[in-house]
């Protein structure tokens, strides 16, 4: 392999005033071969606390064997993990989106701090995905994501679980229809070991956004975690990512108006998490990009669901690797003219990589665009005078027409969920539950415990939920998170009362109520912002709105 004339390690490696750093990286075992070549960080978001997580650490082996091979010299560092699956419901959900800014940020120092020449990023859990995404778009390096793969599916009896299943069975479980045996068999059985969360969820969601992107490589998502592939794949990204630092090969090279838009059309097209809606803008942000939440509405008039995966369909992530993984789903997609050709990581287009997918006879999951499980895409951006910068609803398994009732007004998270296991919740209903913005929160919580409750319930459709705050990407039901701007900026939605009307009209992109809204303005003021101290408080203060990403960095005038 070619050695670089100039590396951006030279800063620490090259010349006299530099033998202190030298004499330092000397001690942790590197030479002199090791400061010829690229040096390459090897980011991980390892941890013991999840499963989603858990397998990162030894996964990291052969992705250093991969650099060593391809050139390059492997150095470590870790950070961050917040768990959505345990936090769901509680208090530390609020530093679930906090934690993607503070993952990028602390890529961002390890990489700079050391003039290091590339990354390849070991994401798992939600917010690790687009956080990876971000460092790389920010610095502008030679980068690869890696995903640590999908959990196998539980089993109770003949039935597959997911982590879905336990979330619904506590609403079921609320209601009577199970006991506290059933409630516990199903717990014990979901997760049966490393990965992340099954269906196309957020994790999922964003790691095929990833691969749509070009920064991670076709086919290296799909393998399961603990499926053999995987450590073929982590050594195949180890050869990509040293590749790229000896080619001097940047992160936005891959990351441009044209990817970004194949990656929205994966999310609509699979039936991906809304959380995607705010990941993607922030990944734009970071490289430069304007990319308007309107794209993913756009796109979703045009696109249509094409796998029959949970939470809107019938099958998880293990079921589409199967099937034909990621390269058959996105050859579905240029065949019909729905996405654009574009590089990749890897060294061939987009295209280049699709057009070696294969499809397992007789496979379910995978539809095409002619023959799709859903006439347009699983996601919608509505607008109104509830939400006037925007809201998103997501319509892959429910919400394709309108809704009309009553508000409920539950001032947080909590209030709701106690409410809905109670029984206090009706068909008809339209659930409000604000101050969970990213401001308000703080945080931008997920509401999975109180739509699984909803659907534990059997009101999954028959009920409207609407918030400041997110969904996860198992919801579903008739859902419309991200309503911008936030309650506690004045945003409408904080000026709603109980018994209001509410239309909804997912067709007509419209959610509007029957309100005086200038009297409700003069009547009602915002609550004071919840402090709760240290990174909270500063995420509060820097935090854009969720129409802009819920990014903290600086954002251009519009």
């Amino acid at each position: 392999m070619t050695e670089l004339k100039i590396k951006r390690s030279d800063a620490i490696t090259k010349g006299p005033a530099k033998a202190p750093a030298r004499a330092m990286l000397r001690a942790a075992g590197y030479g002199d071969q090791d400061f010829a070549q690229p040096m390459i960080a090897v980011v991980n978001t390892w941890s013991t606390v999840t499963p989603c997580n858990l397998h990162l650490g030894a996964l990291a082996e052969p992705v250093r064997a991969g650099v060593r091979a391809g050139g390059a010299t492997p150095i470590d560092f870790n950070t961050i993990v917040v768990s959505d699956g345990i936090t769901m419901g509680g208090e530390g959900m609020r530093a679930s989106l906090m934690s993607r800014e503070l993952i990028a940020d602390s890529i961002e120092l390890a990489v700079r701090g050391h003039s290091l020449d590339g990354a390849v990023i070991l994401v798992g859990c939600d917010k690790t995905i687009p956080a990876a995404a971000m460092a790389l778009a920010r610095m502008d390096i030679p980068g690869v994501v890696l995903y640590g793969g999908t959990i196998m599916p539980g089993h109770l009896g003949d039935r597959d679980l997911s982590i879905q299943d336990v979330f619904e069975a506590v609403g079921a479980h609320a209601k009577g229809d199970i006991d506290d045996e059933e409630l516990d068999a199903i717990e014990r059985a979901a997760c049966p070991g490393a990965g992340a969360c099954g269906g196309q969820f957020t994790a999922n969601t964003m790691a095929m956004a990833l691969t749509f992107l070009g920064i991670s490589p076709m086919g290296a998502a799909d393998p399961p975690a603990t499926a053999s592939a995987k450590s073929k794949e982590a050594e195949r990204c180890g050869r990509i990512v040293a590749s790229l630092a000896h080619e001097g090969t940047t992160a936005r090279t891959f990351i441009s108006e044209t990817s970004l838009r194949n990656a929205a059309t994966a999310v609509v097209a699979s039936g991906g998490s809304t959380n995607a809606v705010l990941h993607l803008p922030a990944i734009a942000a970071e490289a430069g990009i304007a990319f308007s939440i309107d794209e993913f509405d756009a796109l979703s008039r045009t696109t249509p669901v094409i796998t029959d995966l949970k939470p809107g369909g019938q099958y998880l992530a293990k079921d589409l690797y199967a099937a034909g993984g990621t390269p058959l789903f996105g050859k579905r997609l240029a065949d019909a003219g729905k996405i654009v050709d574009a590089p990749t990581v890897t060294g061939k287009t987009l295209f280049e990589e699709l057009a070696t997918a294969e499809e397992t006879a007789g496979q379910k999951v995978v539809g095409s665009v002619d023959k799709p499980f859903k006439e347009t895409g699983g996601l919608r951006i509505l607008y109104g005078d509830v939400a006037p910068e925007g809201g998103v609803l997501k319509t892959a398994g429910y919400g394709d027409g309108a809704f009309e009732g009553r508000a409920r007004i539950f001032e947080s998270e909590e209030e709701a969920f106690d409410a809905v296991t109670h029984g206090k919740i009706v068909e008809g209903d339209v659930v409000v539950i604000r101050y969970e913005g990213p401001k308000g929160g703080p945080g931008m919580r997920e509401m999975l415990a109180v739509t699984a409750a909803v659907a534990g319930q059997g009101l999954a459709g028959k009920v409207a939920l609407i918030t400041d705050g997110r969904f996860s990407g198992a919801s579903h039901g008739f859902v419309i998170g991200h309503v911008s701007p936030e309650a506690a900026v004045g945003g409408p939605i904080g000026l709603l009362k109980e018994g209001d009307r509410i239309t909804i009209d997912a067709e007509g992109r419209r959610i509007n109520g029957d309100v005086d809204w200038d009297a409700r303005a003069k009547e009602i003021k915002p609550r004071q912002p919840k402090k709760m101290g240290g990174a909270f408080d500063k995420f509060g203060r820097l935090v854009s709105s969720a129409s802009k990403g819920a990014v903290t960095i600086e954002l251009p005038e519009d």
